[in-house]
């Protein structure tokens, strides 16, 4: 395995049962919640990996400057001097949040594709129908369609030769957290499927290639063989707050923004 592939499939396993943890929550309250910690885990790391004296002294500077612009906007000469000074401890300012920034990227990454799990897709509704879409690497195949109790295969594969993909129509009758088998006469691929009340960890595509990974990690790549990858057709999930529907990468964005804001006196962080 990969070691990256590994990681991820670490990162998965931590994630999936800690969110499962906050299924009963309103959504844009768990999600306020994380993105709250997430603010004071960037706080932390900020104040571990800068030199918060420089930090400080380049943020007195760079005020300085934008002084100077105003004060000396009719003296040319004293006015490139500024504004080439501002330049330049702006370059300062950049070189000292490079290495928390560098410290932050990877797991920030790995946590906003977990989320992404968690808060990007509502698990299908029950008594509603939805589509399975499989895309095959070669020429199409006849593969089976099996889905777990409680889920209905209402239609035969519908093929479209020029994309190479095969669909189905499903419709759960009732709450389920199971598995589609996609059998072939030489072998059968799985992929996970939810219905029901969200939020839930749920996973619209499964797939086989690395690079796609990173994009859609909530389960393992798919092995080798006939199939590019599989997905179930889930419905969007906002966050709904003040009855205003946000994205959720919106939502938490502009909260871990406000909590490190707020928060960055109370713990003598220099930003």
């Amino acid at each position: 395995m990969n070691p990256l592939e590994g990681l991820l499939r670490f990162t998965g396993a931590v994630a999936r049962p800690g969110l499962s943890l906050l299924k009963g929550w309103a959504p844009w309250l768990s999600l306020t919640l994380l993105a709250v910690l997430a603010g004071l885990g960037m706080l932390w790391t900020v104040r571990r990996f800068t030199d918060q004296a420089a930090l400080r002294a380049t943020k007195r500077r760079l005020r300085a400057h934008v002084y100077e612009l105003r004060l000396f906007a009719d003296e040319p000469v004293l006015l490139w001097r500024a504004q080439w000074r501002l330049l330049r401890d702006n370059l300062r300012y950049l070189g000292l949040m490079l290495r928390p920034a560098l410290v932050l990227a990877l797991p920030m990454l790995f946590l906003l594709m977990q989320l992404d799990c968690f808060y990007g897709r509502a698990p299908l509704p029950v008594g509603q129908a939805a589509v399975v879409t499989v895309q095959m690497k070669g020429t199409l195949g006849l593969p089976e369609l099996q889905a777990p109790a409680g889920i209905v295969v209402e239609t035969p594969a519908v093929r479209v030769e020029s994309e190479r993909q095969l669909s189905w129509r499903v419709r759960p009758l009732r709450e389920v957290s199971g598995r589609l088998r996609i059998v072939f006469p030489n072998g059968s691929f799985e992929k996970a499927i939810e219905a029901g009340q969200g939020p839930r960890y749920v996973s619209a595509r499964r797939v086989s290639s690395l690079a796609e990974l990173f994009a859609h990690a909530g389960e393992p790549r798919l092995p080798a063989g006939e199939l590019a990858w599989i997905e179930v057709r889930y419905p969007w999930a906002g966050v709904r707050v003040w009855g205003l529907q946000f994205h959720w990468l919106v939502w938490f964005v502009l909260v871990a923004l406000a909590a490190t804001w707020v928060l960055k006196k109370r713990l003598r962080v220099t930003l």
